[in-house]
């Protein structure tokens, strides 16, 4: 049996948590969590795992995931170009022999109740060695728009849905055979390397070939441009037929957009006032609400952004916005 490797995912901008997220530091690299990152984060919550930790990342986060690395047994395999996660995943797989598990987890999600999480996580790792293909689902608790779903039955997935509307989320709910896909998974790396291969081959054979010309682990970038960008989800996950899912319980979020970053900030003592408004970041001016409720301030260096938390997830336009318009602001 070989052995378990966390493989971190750590590709996104976090575009959604401008303007603290920033091309040059993305959030999971922000000291924000009682003075720790999310990606330090994770390195300590699944080193207590996995035996070895492979990171797959572009060259410009290597700086700043090495402090987190350092005294872990670990591996960095380079993406030149983003392709997707299906790409990132395989990088890793041909990077491993085809017996290890890999315990594949984004790098920008946060995780509460270690001990839940290493129960579900021991109970996929069971599955994985069956030569199954696991995902997590996280047992919801209010109807959130902002995840997609997985439906099931036991350990069986009878479905992948994409983000619902808000009573549509309602219906999943009150279903109570809907889970909130975690975007964590756990298989053995040739059995994942199977399975892209036979459901997505122009990813699986643009990704052997890039990855066998990378030099030192740095994906030779010109093949990474031929290669498909496309979600795992789409690429194996709703299509394979030896998927099994594990219901969990432990405290999860992905940390996507400021309404979970208010709520983990707030039920961890951080200040608002009578109304729900919230002041994140640096200032050193008083700010004052007047008429608002659930309004969110960000304030940065260079910018502030005025938020009501009922349109978190819009703040991904406004940086798409900025980006089209080749703004520092996003650097």
């Amino acid at each position: 049996m070989g052995k378990i490797v966390n493989v971190i995912l750590s590709g996104g901008v976090g575009s959604r948590l401008w303007p603290l997220s920033r091309k040059s530091k993305p959030k999971q690299y922000l000291p924000i969590f009682s003075g720790k990152s999310l990606f330090e984060l994770a390195v300590d919550r699944n080193s207590r795992i996995a035996q070895e930790v492979l990171l797959v990342a572009s060259e410009s986060n290597l700086e700043l995931a090495n402090p987190a690395l350092q005294g872990v047994s670990h591996r960095i395999v380079v993406e030149s170009v983003p392709r997707n996660t299906a790409a990132a995943i395989a990088f890793a797989a041909f990077a491993l022999e085809k017996d290890d598990v890999m315990l594949v987890t984004p790098s920008d999600h946060l995780v509460e109740n270690q001990e839940d999480y290493k129960s579900a996580i021991e109970h996929g790792v069971k599955f994985a060695e069956k030569d199954n293909i696991v995902t997590f689902g996280i047992v919801p608790h209010y109807p959130e728009t902002g995840y997609g779903y997985i439906e099931h039955e036991g350990n069986d997935v009878i479905s992948f849905r994409e983000k619902p509307n808000e009573s549509t989320a309602k219906e999943f709910l009150q279903r109570k055979r809907f889970l909130w896909n975690s975007g964590i998974f756990c298989f053995k790396a040739g059995v994942f390397l199977e399975e892209l291969e036979r459901y997505s081959p122009a990813v699986f054979l643009a990704a052997k070939e890039a990855f066998q010309n990378s030099k030192e682990d740095i994906i030779d970038k010109e093949l990474s441009l031929a290669i498909p960008s496309i979600s795992v989800d789409y690429a194996v996950m709703e299509k394979s037929d030896r998927i099994k899912v594990v219901p969990a319980k432990f405290k999860w979020s992905d940390m996507g957009a400021f309404d979970s970053l208010y709520e983990h900030l707030k039920d961890n003592g951080h200040p608002t006032d009578e109304n729900g408004n919230m002041v994140i970041g640096d200032t050193d001016k008083e700010i004052a609400f007047v008429g608002l409720k659930d309004t969110i301030v960000v304030s940065t260096d260079d910018a502030l952004l005025v938020l009501d938390m009922n349109s978190a997830q819009k703040v991904k336009d406004l940086y798409e916005s900025l980006q089209e318009n080749n703004s520092d602001l996003i650097e």
